[in-house]
């Protein structure tokens, strides 16, 4: 997809700070207000803008643990991917999930307030979604650097 060097300006303004009005924004790449909202307003038709969110964190809100979860399938048909997804996809305590290359089918990320917590959605959440065969858990001990956007923008 072609990205002009003005959207990729804009782009990295709204990353950094989705709060910023169009003037702010159009003032900081060289635009006018009127000029950066319609960009926005492109760049979020095209779907390259697919959702302006609030990142929280979570340990201030009482989710001192977090884990990576690799799952593996019982098999890999289409019905069998297609049932998992589903099903992963409806459950709250699932905070993302990716199908996977190499020996696990998916990677889950899951947030608890504690071991406790984590052994309750291990085992009513992650264990009961269809299809699991294997399930391999690793805690993350400490974040080193967080997601803020994509690089060069």
């Amino acid at each position: 997809m072609n990205i002009s060097d003005l959207d990729r300006k804009i782009l990295h303004e709204l990353q950094s700070n989705c709060r910023q009005s169009s003037a702010v924004i159009g003032e900081k790449v060289g635009l006018s207000s009127s000029a950066c909202h319609r960009r926005i307003g492109l760049l979020e038709d095209r779907g390259i803008i697919e959702k302006y969110a609030a990142r929280l964190n979570g340990e201030k809100l009482g989710f001192a643990m977090t884990f990576y979860v690799e799952v593996t399938l019982e098999g890999q048909s289409e019905a069998i991917l297609s049932a998992f997804e589903k099903a992963a996809v409806s459950r709250p305590e699932v905070l993302e999930c990716h199908l996977m290359t190499g020996q696990a089918d998916y990677m889950i990320k899951v947030a608890a307030p504690d071991t406790a917590d984590y052994e309750r959605i291990y085992r009513r959440t992650i264990a009961a979604l269809p299809h699991v065969s294997r399930i391999q858990s690793s805690l993350v001990m400490k974040t080193v650097k967080r997601w803020t956007g994509y690089p060069a923008l």
